[in-house]
């Protein structure tokens, strides 16, 4: 059974004064308000807390017992929320985080060592999957997702411009030549990134206020983007990735972006999490570290 933190302070300041109305003043209460919170009390436990006269209230041997458990709760629960409040702007704790396979495992994955570094106090729990966090059921604090956003019941905040690029290992085009337009990919091995909404086998890109969509194919189809971007690498075939996936790859000349007259996918990078007042001091502290690193990277 549970006991209201009010009724308890009620019977404690009761006790300590043997005057109800005294008690109700201090509270401000009323007394009759009063007298019901204690009546409520007893109904509760079972058992009369006071003696009552006309102008004083004793304990009863039941309520001097009760008393002793009643400061005890009551000095539980400050206790509590002072350590609440001395750590609710503290940088520490549990920090649950789902992230795009590529992008987490190689963009973020890296870059939370020197956060944690800065923050020794907090646990990273970093999962990286391209299939979309339920916010409000898995045990998620914070998201990053690419894309637009289709779901408004989250509170969302974009990270970082980004869009997809179609992309090739050097390796490859020498093997099987480099496609001159974006209808010439029919003739090549596409590898297909199938996404949580649907196998993404659609290439759409922009020339100007031309749109295309291309229909690709090939023999190799992954939900994992850093499986996708492996295979790129290895020279397997040709992806449409994003860039944000891809930058140290293009850097290093790993890979190669085709059309690049073309302007790809918008493909941002957004933060997720479920209402403003459930991000954590930690949860906002890789929020603002991760979108600092992006914008200078």
């Amino acid at each position: 059974m549970s006991y209201s933190t009010a009724d308890l302070q009620l019977f404690a300041l009761v006790a300590d004064t043997g005057n109800l109305s005294q008690a109700a003043r201090e509270l401000d209460l009323i007394p009759a308000t009063a007298s019901a919170a204690l009546k409520r009390l007893e109904g509760q436990l079972g058992a009369r807390l006071f003696e009552r006269s006309t102008r004083h209230m004793r304990l009863t041997p039941q309520g001097e017992v009760f008393l002793d458990y009643c400061r005890d709760a009551l000095t539980l629960l400050e206790q509590g929320a002072a350590l609440l409040g001395q750590s609710a702007g503290k940088v520490q704790g549990k920090l649950r985080v789902s992230a795009p396979a590529d992008w987490g495992r190689n963009v973020l994955a890296p870059m939370s060592d020197a956060f944690l570094k800065q923050y020794p106090g907090v646990t990273l729990i970093l999962s990286c999957s391209d299939r979309s966090a339920d916010l409000f059921r898995d045990p998620v604090d914070l998201a990053f997702r690419y894309g637009e956003l289709e779901d408004a019941s989250h509170v969302s905040q974009r990270v970082a411009r980004n869009r997809r690029a179609v992309v090739a290992s050097p390796a490859y085009l020498r093997k099987h030549g480099t496609p001159a337009a974006p209808q010439d990919l029919a003739r090549h091995n596409c590898l297909v990134h199938s996404l949580s909404q649907g196998t993404s086998n659609t290439w759409r890109f922009t020339h100007g206020r031309k749109a295309i969509e291309v229909k690709v194919h090939g023999n190799r189809v992954s939900d994992d983007g850093g499986v996708v971007r492996e295979w790129a690498v290895a020279g397997e075939g040709i992806a449409y990735k994003s860039l944000l996936d891809v930058a140290a790859d293009l850097k290093a000349k790993r890979l190669v972006v085709l059309f690049p007259e073309l302007q790809g996918q918008d493909w941002p990078l957004h933060a997720l999490y479920p209402h403003r007042s459930s991000l954590s001091p930690a949860a906002r502290a890789l929020l603002a570290y991760v979108m600092d690193k992006v914008s200078a990277g």
